[in-house]
């Protein structure tokens, strides 16, 4: 009789990795392990965009004031649109010194000091986005980046993958043992991995214009997915 080892996790090991120990069971007879993947999509709950502030000055310091002004109106704005500050973070700052090249074999010619600053910013009233984009360009800002929706709370959008999930391993299973002349199937494994899916994040900035109001940006949330991923060992038996 051949005899197959398997791995099975206890429920405790599941719930702290880091301190795991396996359990080798004797499976004695052919197993199967399956690989399913199952994706929900749902309404997204929340927005991130980013929103920078590109300043440029012959010096470091005249460049780094004149950031932080704009900066400071656009933050202020994103404030009196209601946006709580710790939906609010900066994602990126930088400081460089700006040349202009030629091909006349001549050194490059300083040309001034450019500061960049980026917030990312979370909007928990998707009807609004477009709103936020456009006070966003009126209060200074020069690069947006986004939107990208997701589901923060995914909770029961994963459970839902996982029930479903669960139920076409098990089924896979056990078309497979039928198929291999056995009768059923005994559980010995599960793994689980999480998944997100959403509209690809752009490879570069947009630029929204609502100039004296005569148009207004409009924005579809459309649908995000999460899901899982669930690795199952079956034993066959008769």
């Amino acid at each position: 009789m051949i005899r197959y080892f398997i791995p099975l996790m206890t429920a405790a090991a599941m719930a702290a990795p880091a301190a795991a120990a396996e359990i080798q069971i004797a499976a004695e007879g052919p197993v199967v392990e399956l690989t399913v993947n199952e994706i929900v999509r749902e309404k997204p709950d929340v927005a991130q965009v980013g929103a920078g502030v590109t300043t440029r000055a012959p010096t470091a310091q005249e460049a780094m004031r004149l950031n932080a002004q704009q900066m400071d109106r656009v933050i202020e704005k994103l404030r009196a649109l209601g946006i709580d500050r710790k939906d609010i973070q900066t994602a990126n700052f930088n400081l460089n010194a700006q040349y202009q090249y030629n091909n006349e074999g001549r050194a490059p010619t300083f040309i001034g000091y450019d500061v960049s600053n980026q917030i990312n910013v979370k909007l928990r009233d998707l009807k609004r986005v477009g709103e936020v984009l456009d006070a966003l360009v009126g209060a200074g800002a020069n690069n947006l980046y986004g939107p990208n929706f997701m589901l923060e709370n995914d909770v029961v959008a994963k459970d839902k993958a996982r029930t479903t999930a669960f139920q076409r391993g098990r089924t896979m299973a056990e078309n497979y043992a039928r198929m291999a002349g056995y009768t059923g199937v005994r559980l010995l494994e599960v793994n689980e991995s999480f998944q997100g899916f959403g509209p690809m994040p752009m490879d570069g900035g947009i630029v929204v214009t609502a100039a004296r109001g005569e148009s207004k940006t409009t924005i579809e949330p459309g649908q995000v997915g999460t899901g899982v991923t669930l690795t199952v060992k079956y034993q066959m038996t008769r």
